[in-house]
């Protein structure tokens, strides 16, 4: 059993910055391949960012948030990282952490993983 914790949200004026937090704890966890996505009021989950351990640490970002947001791990500390930058008010949403032990090439798919945190709320002011 996998548990993810996610923190780091709050509110910020476009243009600005935050750091999202992913905390894993189980067994193997730093073996996991993990995400973030994200889901705003009324519209679907979409992928943002991966990070494949089974890939040897690559990265995958959605197009979106390309060269404004960066995935990163520490898994001495087992934490998932994401973070914000040049933040625009479409990037209103909650963010949730995801992890899966099996390794695939569907890193953007919701669908691919079986734990998932409660989510932290990240809103951007124009």
């Amino acid at each position: 059993q996998v548990q993810l914790v996610e923190s780091g949200g709050g509110l910020v004026q476009a243009g600005g910055s935050l750091r999202l937090s992913c905390a894993a704890s189980g067994q193997n966890v730093n073996l996991y391949d993990m995400a973030w996505f994200r889901q705003a009021p009324g519209k679907e989950r979409e992928f943002v960012a991966a990070w494949q351990q089974s890939g040897f640490g690559r990265t995958y970002y959605a197009d979106s948030v390309k060269e404004r947001f960066t995935i990163f791990r520490d898994n001495n500390k087992n934490t998932l990282y994401l973070q914000l930058n040049s933040l625009k008010p479409e990037d209103t949403a909650v963010y949730y952490c995801a992890a899966e032990f099996s390794s695939g090439n569907n890193y953007y798919s919701a669908k691919r993983y079986d734990y998932w945190g409660q989510g932290t709320q990240v809103t951007v002011s124009s």
